[in-house]
């Protein structure tokens, strides 16, 4: 599946159709996805901000996935664990950019060359329209080598 591909599905798949998130650029190597959000009645919770689990699930998927595809088929990449800090109230459009620069994946493949398990952290901040935190996702990934297959070099 190439990046048009995969934004096109992401964007139809019901959890983020009907919540109103957007995919809205994901690059041709898969390291960097811009994601969005506009406040619609239907993510709205009891007060009028976005609804965190809106917000959360913004964020959910898009690293895993992007390591995933980073690292190959020889690689197990799995979400171990998320956090979530709610720092201030979404009143409009809500922004996420996910980035996995080539540095961080070759560390990764370094790292569990050895077939032993990584468990990277990593932080995404979810933004308005002026740049201000709504919220911080806070992810740590699963990321093995396959027991089965020998490691790639540059792969």
């Amino acid at each position: 599946m190439n990046a048009r591909q995969f934004r096109w599905l992401m964007n139809v798949y019901p959890p983020y159709l009907f919540t109103g998130i957007r995919v809205d650029r994901v690059s041709a190597d898969f390291a960097e996805v811009d994601v969005s959000m506009p406040l619609r009645w239907y993510n709205k919770n009891a007060v009028g901000t976005q609804f965190g689990g809106s917000l959360y699930a913004m964020a959910d998927p898009f690293l895993m996935l992007m390591t995933l595809r980073l690292m190959g088929e020889d690689h197990v990449v799995w979400d171990q664990s998320a956090q979530i800090d709610f720092v201030s109230p979404g009143r409009g459009t809500v922004y996420a950019k996910f980035r996995m620069p080539p540095a961080e994946i070759e560390r990764l493949r370094r790292e569990a060359a050895g077939g032993h398990a990584v468990r990277p952290q990593y932080r995404v901040d979810l933004t308005d329209n002026d740049g201000k935190i709504v919220a911080a996702v806070k992810k740590t990934l699963y990321v093995r080598r396959k027991k089965d297959r020998p490691a790639r070099a540059g792969a």
